[in-house]
């Protein structure tokens, strides 16, 4: 039976056992093997359970196609312990490569951190994904904290890695870039070389200085590029779309059995990536919007019935609208997709809208972009999907600016209407000292876990720590607004705007928030299968 190629095979023997053409078996462990061999390992607490299509192939088992990679359904690690404690683990190169050797981290020789009382992460260490749980309750998912470890993996000086920006821009990219030192770049002629004197002032600058796009992905075609060209970190910054990406090519990799790990850094500026506390650039978007919203309110109020229209990023979720919102107190209607609305009748927006105006002579709306999609639907054809397949969205602010102007002609009444869409001023513009340092951290803690071996994660914050999550968790789902929770309500008291939702539409958001609540919350289901310790250490069924 042929074993995977080791970090010493020569590139054509590693070309020759993982090229599509000739995609030999792989020496897989057993679901126990993996087991002891975790129990060797310091970093493991005490119960281990293991779903995934690789870790169930007995020992010699054929590892299938060049494509079974793209299939597979992710691997699930899970350890826990007492008092309901689940630590959704990551992937480790040693899963399938288990004799690799180990070398002092460099960084204990780093004076700037002699002063630092235990700077070496304590590999026991995990971040509780719940900051409030009741008194006997579960203490519920934990996730691997990030850190630097004592021994790492890669030695400083045989490390060749790449960075990948994919998607659109957000306030941060090049912090990022510049701190750890689109796919179509894995396999085109477009690359750049980095060294700390090329990147030296990028944190200043908006956009990303390496490009980006969207589309592109072919797993093949782009591990074959990490294997010719001795790629051994590979570092990936995009949304959940490109996070699920990287998901596929760690598996390739995997499969081929390369010491290569893969390690994401979620990118929206929406925040809509779930688990985390927030998404790098989302506190900058909202800063930035605070000029928009401040424009619209001095358009507004220096014209009779005067109404500033503001268009804000948010396609799915509306985090920018909603906090830049509570942060303005000018704003006097927020739309969101998540909470849908209407236009005419009781409660409508247009009775608000009258309301309003007779009360204040002036108004601000902020909508997010991807809010009342499904009413403009009803006049006009939908637009296709974009390179990344996701939905190209008709433009709600110009749909919604003609509605309100027809309906106040309608009623004869004069209006001064401003509309103000600040997207790409958003998206182009410096992080601000906040995003910066915390795209600093973020860095930091994803070539940490690179170079602790670890592989198939995205970094994120999560209750204030960093930490490290498996990219599963942070695909399956999209991280939305809660119009239940008493963020939400504290938006609709500062505007005082209705909530355009019936009773019923209240039940079955509090009824979907509890399903998201427990799908999120509680461990993957059904583990096939379950390894315990017992008190002499040995493993047991």
């Amino acid at each position: 039976m042929a074993s995977p190629p080791t970090a010493s095979a020569s590139a054509s023997e590693a070309a020759e056992s993982g090229r599509r053409s000739a995609p030999g078996p792989i020496d897989v462990p057993s679901p126990r093997d993996h087991l002891h061999h975790l129990l060797d390992r310091r970093d493991t607490p005490r119960v281990v359970h293991v779903e995934g299509t690789t870790m169930q192939r007995q020992r010699g088992e054929a590892a299938g196609d060049a494509g079974a990679a793209a299939a597979a359904k992710p691997e699930v690690k899970l350890v826990t312990g007492d008092g309901g404690y689940v630590l959704e683990d990551v992937p480790h190169v040693c899963d399938y490569l288990p004799d690799l050797p180990t070398y002092s981290n460099p960084l204990q020789d780093n004076p700037a951190y002699s002063v630092v009382k235990q700077y070496f992460v304590n590999p026991d260490d995990t971040v509780c994904q719940k900051a409030i749980v009741h008194k006997d309750g579960p203490r519920g998912n934990h996730f691997r904290r990030a850190g630097p470890r004592q021994r790492v993996f890669f030695e400083s000086d045989e490390v060749h890695a790449c960075i990948v920006t994919c998607g659109g821009l957000c306030p941060g990219l090049n912090t990022v870039i510049r701190e750890i030192g689109g796919y179509r770049g894995f396999y085109a002629c477009n690359t750049i070389d980095l060294s700390p004197k090329s990147v030296n002032d990028i944190h200043k600058r908006g956009g990303t200085v390496l490009g980006t796009s969207r589309g592109g992905h072919d797993t093949m075609k782009i591990v074959d590029s990490i294997q010719d060209r001795g790629i051994n970190q590979v570092y990936v910054i995009g949304g959940d779309g490109t996070q699920r990406g990287a998901g596929v090519i760690f598996e390739e990799i995997r499969r081929r059995g390369l010491k290569v790990a893969v390690a994401g850094i979620p990118k929206t500026i929406d925040n809509d990536i779930p688990v985390i506390d927030r998404s790098f650039g989302f506190d900058t978007a909202v800063e930035e919007a605070q000029r928009a919203i401040n424009a619209a309110h001095v358009e507004a109020g220096s014209a009779e019935n005067g109404i500033g229209l503001v268009k804000l990023m948010g396609r799915h979720s509306g985090f920018i609208a909603h906090y830049a919102t509570l942060a303005s107190r000018d704003v006097d209607c927020c739309l969101i997709p998540e909470s849908p609305f209407y236009l005419e009748g009781e409660g409508g927006l247009f009775r608000y809208l009258e309301k309003r105006l007779k009360e204040n002579g002036h108004m601000v709306i902020v909508v997010a972009e991807g809010a009342g999609q499904k009413l403009i639907n009803e006049t006009k054809e939908s637009m296709g999907k974009d390179a990344s397949g996701n939905s190209i969205l008709l433009d709600v602010g110009l749909w919604l600016s003609q509605k309100i102007k027809e309906h106040f002609k309608k009623i004869k009444t004069t209006i001064n209407l401003k509309y103000i869409d600040p997207t790409y001023m958003i998206r182009a513009i410096p992080s601000n000292a906040s995003d910066n340092v915390y795209c600093t951290l973020l860095a930091h803690s994803v070539v940490h876990g690179a170079m602790a071996g670890y592989t198939g994660f995205t970094v994120g914050q999560v209750n204030g720590r960093h930490c490290y999550i498996p990219f599963y968790r942070i695909t399956e789902k999209q991280n939305k607004v809660s119009i239940t929770d008493r963020m939400w309500a504290r938006l609709l008291s500062s505007t005082n705007q209705p909530s355009f939702l019936s009773k019923k539409d209240v039940e079955d958001a509090k009824m979907e928030e509890e399903r998201a609540s427990k799908f999120f919350d509680g461990p993957p289901p059904n583990p096939k299968v379950e390894d315990k310790v017992a008190s002499n250490g040995k493993a047991v069924k």
